[in-house]
């Protein structure tokens, strides 16, 4: 074997094989202790433990070793808009009245490319730091957002789905399309970057209110034209969403039925948020198999609701479900952050989240639900390299916590309920390590 484009991890490695909502985790994870990584342009050579692995390693090729880490699938958030990073933590609003106050004010400076391609940079880079490796981005209405996020993306081999934001009422005039404008836009930017390297095109509707059922037309036209590409909107986050989109579509027989109606649910279908759903609802997700991404930083921040999560994992009504950082209501990028507020959002609705449940959400979960499970979300021989390293004791609090754990569940768990951004000590996409401070 030669060493050129050759990476060796070693140190715990820890994957999922199965789903531990509908399984005992002992079924579904694999854990070595002292294991090794061995990734060769890209893809996953070899994966085991070190005494077995070390053989195949060619010579001359360092092994990056962190013996105190653990090693496992890079992160992946399900929906996030990073063009509203400048407004993180704007105060005071609820969903309706923070989107004209402050989202729709932010993002009409993407209409200057530059001003994109630095933001698009800055979020890449502050997703490898919180070892998010994947990412499903609404971009803005103006196609230089969407290229600059896929240029950024694909200079560090990172796997980004992302799409212009379609919207043609109910905004502010300089981020409005047009349903021709949309249809001649998106296709162009699905020509130029669809499937190219790691990039992934998914039509994006901001949200029913947002749209005409002209736009939603265009958006069903260009689905049934380019059938692999995604599709990411947003569904019933808050009441007053809900009743808003009862009076533009009065002829539909809800919020969900509007999307079902115009052809955009179904497989490689994400949208965000689900919280105030009907059983008739819940039943269309099922059947379509459409996918729900649970934010709860943002749900929390603008106290949209509490999602359930439990419903989600039904044996005779499961949906599709991954986890979003949705930034900018979101509070941080970091999917650990985000996965300690999921546990307590499901604590408030009566239920739990254990911490291989929840780590499972953000690696092979959510890469099946986002149907890249043939790719990502495992340490399978084939999929691509794509690999994130915890510090248990990136800092002095978490050093003294660990002195009192037992097995690799209860140091999950405290890494989701006391970890953030530092305790990401290195992440590879395809094979490739970033300089992450």
């Amino acid at each position: 074997m030669e060493i050129q484009n050759c990476t060796a991890l070693r140190g715990e490695l820890l994957w999922f094989t199965g789903n531990p909502f509908l399984a005992k985790a002992s079924d579904c994870t694999q854990h070595i202790d002292d294991g090794i990584l061995l990734i060769q342009n890209g893809k996953i050579i070899a994966c085991g433990a070190a005494h077995d692995i070390m053989p195949q390693i060619p010579k001359g090729v360092t092994i990056d070793h962190y013996p105190d880490g653990i090693i496992m699938p890079g992160f992946i958030d399900a929906h996030v808009h990073y063009p509203q990073m400048q407004i993180m933590g704007a105060y005071g609003k609820q969903l309706l009245d923070w989107l004209n106050d402050y989202t729709y004010r932010a993002e009409q400076a993407y209409a200057d490319p530059e001003h994109a391609r630095i933001n698009a940079a800055f979020f890449c880079d502050e997703l490898l730091k919180n070892g998010t490796t994947t990412a499903a981005s609404f971009c803005t209405v103006h196609p230089a957002s969407v290229e600059a996020l896929f240029n950024a993306a694909s200079r560090r081999n990172m796997a980004i789905i992302a799409g212009k934001i379609m919207m043609d009422r109910n905004a502010p005039e300089a981020l409005l399309d047009t349903p021709q404008l949309a249809y001649d836009q998106c296709k162009e930017l699905i020509k130029n970057w669809h499937g190219k390297g790691r990039n992934l095109y998914a039509l994006t509707p901001r949200f029913a209110p947002s749209c005409s059922p002209e736009q939603l037309t265009v958006a069903r036209a260009l689905r049934q034209e380019f059938p692999d590409l995604y599709v990411q909107s947003h569904l019933s986050e808050s009441p007053d969403e809900i009743d808003w989109v009862k009076q533009l579509f009065p002829e539909h027989e809800g919020y969900l039925d509007v999307y079902d109606h115009y052809e955009l649910t179904g497989p490689r279908s994400l949208l965000g948020h689900g919280i105030h759903l009907t059983d008739a609802e819940w039943h269309s997700l099922n059947d379509r198999q459409t996918t729900l991404v649970h934010c709860p930083t943002s749900n929390l921040f603008l106290g949209s609701g509490l999602f359930d999560l439990a419903r989600t994992q039904s044996p005779n009504n499961s949906v599709p479900v991954a986890i979003g950082t949705d930034v900018g209501a979101g509070t941080s990028l970091s999917l650990l952050v985000t996965l300690g507020e999921a546990y307590k959002v499901a604590q408030l609705r009566g239920g739990t989240l254990t911490a291989y449940q929840a780590f499972y959400l953000i690696t092979l979960g959510a890469a099946r639900a986002l149907h890249l499970d043939h790719d990502i979300g495992s340490f399978e021989v084939g999929k691509t390299g794509d690999v994130v390293v915890l510090n248990p004791n990136a800092t002095s609090l978490l050093r003294h916590r660990m002195e009192f754990t037992n097995n690799i569940e209860e140091i999950l768990f405290i890494l989701m309920t006391l970890g953030d951004d530092r305790v990401i000590k290195a992440t590879y996409t395809a094979g490739q390590k970033h300089k992450i401070c």
